[in-house]
């Protein structure tokens, strides 16, 4: 079995993924944290891993950037595979009082794409995480020394330029953090009925022009990785 964008044989592909946009950056966690990692899909260059994490299977794989092309992987993931839980773990923008490298556990994506309209008739959808990997996040945070706190989103398609009051509308709604994916990870889980969270770490900050040295991403990509897989875990094993 394979799909248009994935080359995985059945039972390649474990139930719980974790999804950065980046490949490169899927090699590289699961190189960092998973038991005998092994390569199950480059079909695209969009490469994916397969391994344990303290004996849950895991699988760690790009899905690119913005809503269409997460779309398209998370999409063949649940039909083609069947993967039941799906973390986002990535980086974003900080909006307001939040600082770089604070951990947002995205409660809430609101978003200036359509894709989600498409599919709800025309009508607003709320997207919103599976509480149960949102309770586990903030459960685990603690743990493992992360600072996180719960927040909503904002998802858009203009990486460059966009809406130049985009920023008064967010500091109205009190949103915290703007990327390019988890509202159209939201969307499908509640269409598909499987689990979704984006944990997110702050790159940048939007307002006071601060950006995150290179090996500070790195480390914070490791952390978020690191708190994905144990709310993952507290959800499979309950």
């Amino acid at each position: 079995m394979s799909t248009p964008h994935i080359e995985a044989a059945p039972g390649d592909i474990a139930p719980s993924v974790l999804l950065p946009g980046d490949p490169l950056r899927a090699r590289f966690l699961a190189h960092e944290l998973l038991e005998a990692p092994r390569q199950v899909n480059a079909r695209r260059n969009m490469l994916g891993f397969s391994g344990r994490w303290q004996g849950l299977p895991v699988t760690i794989m790009g899905g690119g950037m913005g809503i269409p092309s997460t779309a398209i992987y998370v999409t063949e993931l649940v039909r083609s595979y069947g993967v039941r839980q799906i973390v986002r773990v990535g980086t974003c923008g900080g909006i307001g009082a939040v600082e770089l490298g604070e951990v947002l556990l995205a409660q809430s994506a609101s978003s200036d794409s359509r894709f989600n309209r498409l599919q709800f008739g025309g009508h607003d959808l709320a997207p919103c995480a599976d509480f149960g990997l949102l309770r586990a996040a903030v459960e685990a945070a603690p743990a493992g020394a992360v600072a996180a706190r719960v927040a909503h989103v904002f998802s858009t398609d203009c990486f460059y330029d966009g809406d130049p009051q985009l920023l008064q509308h967010l500091h109205r709604h009190h949103i915290s953090g703007i990327e390019m994916e988890a509202a159209g990870l939201y969307g499908l889980a509640m269409r598909e009925g499987f689990r979704a969270l984006a944990i997110l770490t702050v790159s940048d900050h939007l307002e006071r022009d601060a950006h995150m040295p290179a090996d500070e991403r790195e480390q914070g990509l490791v952390r978020v990785a690191r708190l994905a897989l144990e709310c993952v875990r507290r959800v499979v094993t309950t």
